[in-house]
């Protein structure tokens, strides 16, 4: 239980940072959050202007610099997680509602995504308690200890498909590192974001080590990046942005991580269980509406079990389809597309393709089988197979951010692995077979930093998540996350007594004695 002195100081801090973000000038840009299932306002934001950013993120090299969380023992930080850990715990129901709110994802796909969430910060807490620093062999009477130490003040931005989610994957690292945080979260689904640094000054805290600042990417994003406090850029984002962001970032000689886009190949094998693929395959291509960098978007599938499989994996997505309602009702399958403009998006896409749409392919308008939600308020889209696709179609080749799927036959093993790889991004990769063998030989060929082996999408604080080729660079979770956040510092002490340093140190000495250099 807070103290009243601690609640009325947490109280202060989020008025105060409500007034300078939100009546500041001159303006940068000023928002509304909408719900995408109806397009309702859930909040709107004034313009906030450049000085405000360059101020807050001033403040946070401050308080780095105080080394009132930078310097405080591992013991006190891992504390402060785990409380903060706990507090989110209890919350989960309120804020999955949020999330739902302000993503049009359903509320069983928030109540369980978001219930993981404290498993990141208890990693975090635990590695603090756990970890060590080394020290390192030297020659002679020296001594050479090497520290991680935090990098200053790092900036995150972070996008509207999993808004607390991935927000939490990048600051449970930093924060146990000791770092000062700026979080840009997508204008979209800024929401639960905020809701959460609230949460941390409730944990312990200090004012200014997490600072949360709303607002377009092609603007605040860019004004956060460009400052030269910032040490670090973490973001999760479209390829096309991170190649923008980067190379802000590069001319400030700043650390980057960035996982951007995807296009996840499955491949089915001819000896997988079929349901368990087909179970597999439509969560992989569904979960989110399709919004995910791992998506499971390119369905690749042995001739042998071809129209078996796509026979039930199209019975399962018009069941998908016809339980689909209000994104609150739990019994809800799949929820909305983030927004009109991502919807005319995907329709876009898909008029455009050359292959044969099977089923869904058009936005959704009336009445829900389930209970009587109209789809025509919001942006809805139906599970969609597309089939007879090219390589060279764009269906096959660009991420699409929606819940469109391409299937494609192959024959052997290595024309599956040739078509999983035929794309310029590698994120994730799902292989689907009985046979363990082939799993282990198929994952090593596949250019993919995650592979799933007979299940998809599986993540854990300890496993690291990071793409190879045009899907970013660096890795989030485990201790890799957690030393990209640090820097080493090493530290060398000489042991000899002031008697053999005189003697063996004298590098000026009369003489042509041998003396050590480095």
């Amino acid at each position: 239980m807070l103290r009243p002195t601690r609640q009325r100081l947490c109280k202060q801090i989020r008025r105060v940072y409500a007034r300078s973000y939100a009546e500041s000038a001159p303006a940068v840009d000023g928002f509304s959050v909408l719900n995408p299932a109806n397009g309702q306002v859930l909040r709107s934001f004034n313009p906030i202007s450049t000085t405000d950013i360059n101020a807050a993120i001033e403040h946070a090299q401050q308080t780095f610099d105080s080394g009132i969380w930078s310097k405080a023992p591992a013991i006190t930080r891992s504390k402060v997680l785990t409380r903060l850990a706990r507090i989110l715990e209890e919350r989960v129901p309120e804020i999955a509602r949020l999330e739902s709110l302000q993503t049009g994802r359903t509320i069983r796909e928030m109540n369980a995504q978001l219930g993981r969430l404290p498993d990141w910060l208890d990693y975090y807490a635990a590695l603090l308690r756990t970890r060590q620093d080394f020290i390192a062999p030297t020659q002679g009477k020296l001594m050479n200890y090497v520290q991680r130490v935090p990098l200053g003040v790092v900036a995150q931005i972070t996008p509207f498909n999993h808004p607390l989610l991935i927000a939490i994957k990048k600051i449970a690292p930093a924060l146990a590192a000791g770092n000062s945080i700026i979080v840009k979260p997508s204008e979209q689904a800024p929401l639960t974001v905020l809701q959460f640094a609230t949460m941390a000054l409730e944990a312990g805290l200090p004012p200014g080590v997490v600072s949360v600042i709303p607002g377009f990417g092609h603007t605040v994003g860019k004004a956060i990046v460009s400052n030269p406090l910032i040490r670090k850029v973490d973001i999760t984002a479209g390829t096309q942005t991170g190649r923008a962001l980067g190379s802000i970032v590069g001319s400030n000689l700043a650390a980057y991580t960035a996982e951007l886009g995807g296009k996840a190949p499955i491949i089915i094998f001819d000896d997988a269980d079929i349901d368990s693929a087909v179970n597999g395959a439509a969560f992989a291509s569904f979960l989110a509406s399709g919004q995910t960098c791992v998506s499971g978007t390119r369905l690749i599938v042995a001739s042998q079990i071809y129209d078996a499989f796509l026979s039930k994996f199209l019975t399962k997505a018009r069941s998908i389809r016809g339980r689909m309602g209000s994104p609150l009702n739990p019994s809800s399958t799949m929820g909305s597309i983030i927004s009109m403009r991502q919807l005319q998006r995907i329709e876009g896409m898909v008029g455009r393709t050359q292959g044969r749409i099977i089923e869904g392919g058009e936005r959704m308008t009336g009445i829900s089988d389930l209970d009587g939600f109209d789809f025509g308020g919001g942006s809805f889209f139906p599970p969609t197979v597309i089939t007879d696709i090219s390589v060279e179609d764009e269906l096959w080749r660009e991420e699409v951010f929606g819940p469109v799927v391409v299937v494609k036959r192959f024959t052997d093993e290595a024309e599956g692995v040739a078509l999983a790889n035929a794309s310029k991004y590698g994120l994730g990769a799902g292989i689907w077979t009985t046979d363990l063998s082939r799993g282990h030989r198929v994952a090593a060929n596949i250019e993919a930093g995650l592979c799933w082996v007979n299940t998809h999408h599986r993540n854990d604080p300890s496993s690291p998540w990071g793409g190879m080729k045009e899907s970013g660079i660096g890795r989030e979770n485990g201790l890799e996350a957690f030393e990209a956040y640090t820097q080493s510092k090493s530290t060398i002490v000489n042991l000899a007594s002031s008697e053999e340093t005189r003697i063996a140190d004298d590098w000026f000495a009369e003489g042509n004695e041998v003396r050590r250099y480095g």
